[in-house]
């Protein structure tokens, strides 16, 4: 029997191109032999330790990504419209909180990345189709909520979320996604017979599938199809 490849995807809900390769790498998990682990961390920590500039800071590079994320917004079919001001949602405001909380629920969550998974998604939903905050206590709360956590379960997760060990595991996991060589965010890490694999971006799908030997069956996968 064949072992199921492990895939790390590290992500940052501040990160458009992330949400997309969030929404395929969940389809894909129920279509390629795989074992997905979502791996929150923070963006703003990834673009300084490499060193890289965000597309705001090259004017031609921010109009191309506006345009851009219309079109992917299709071709994908994750819902998308961007923020009334990108560069304050995304530079200014920051995620700090926001992917702290994510990493309490993580860190709360057993047997799986479920609530990680639903708390991401509300998240991205907010700032990325709704145009609202995703900074205050209040904000994560109306998110969670959504995701089906209960008031109790949000108000342990916000102490949470604020504590020493939480803020290291962020930190430490930013600085593991640096280690494999990211630069920005999504980056994929695919664990096939031992060895590390790093994918970076939402447009590298069908060249992963070729290297772990899947099938790139598309954006939005036939499930019965992928099956024979």
């Amino acid at each position: 029997m064949t072992s199921r490849k492990v895939i790390e995807l590290f992500y940052d809900v501040v990160s458009p191109y992330s949400y997309f390769g969030f929404e395929v790498m969940c389809r894909y998990r129920h279509v390629w032999n795989i074992e997905l682990i979502l791996r929150p961390a923070f963006l703003g920590g990834i673009m300084q330790g490499a060193g890289n500039k965000p597309p705001g800071l090259v004017p031609n590079k921010f109009l191309y990504m506006t345009k851009d994320m219309t079109r992917l917004s299709e071709y994908f079919g994750v819902p998308l419209e961007a923020p009334a001001n990108p560069f304050e949602a995304m530079f200014e405001k920051g995620s700090l909180s926001a992917m702290r909380f994510v990493t309490a629920v993580k860190e709360k969550e057993k047997g799986g990345d479920k609530q990680v998974e639903q708390v991401s998604r509300e998240l991205w939903r907010r700032i990325w189709k709704e145009d609202k905050d995703i900074t205050k206590p209040e904000s994560l709360s109306e998110a969670a909520l959504k995701a089906g956590l209960s008031n109790s379960e949000i108000k342990e997760l916000l102490e949470l979320s604020t504590s020493k060990e939480i803020k290291d595991k962020l930190k430490g996991a930013t600085q593991e996604a640096l280690e494999h060589g990211s630069f920005g965010f999504p980056m994929m890490v695919c664990h096939v017979n031992g060895k590390p694999e790093m994918f970076f971006g939402s447009d590298r799908f069908e060249l992963m599938a070729h290297c772990i030997g899947e099938k790139w069956l598309g954006p939005q996968p036939n499930l019965s199809a992928a099956k024979l």
